[in-house]
């Protein structure tokens, strides 16, 4: 349970700080597969393949780990 807890945390803080990075080369939630509605003058992001990657992502850390 703790190695579950640590593999979280420690991935949650690397992602943290490789996000804002990988954002400008990836474009995070602006990649094929998001949707961005616009209304009443605001937009609302779905990033719902963004999500996926990073869910894939995490999933690998965690079976390395």
């Amino acid at each position: 349970m703790l190695k579950w807890i640590l593999t979280l945390l420690l991935a949650i803080f690397v992602l943290g700080l490789i996000t804002p990075h990988l954002a400008r080369f990836i474009r995070f939630g602006q990649l094929p597969g998001d949707i961005a509605l616009r209304f009443r003058g605001r937009v609302y992001r779905f990033p719902f393949v963004t999500t996926l990657i990073l869910s894939l992502l995490l999933w690998l850390i965690g079976r390395l780990v």
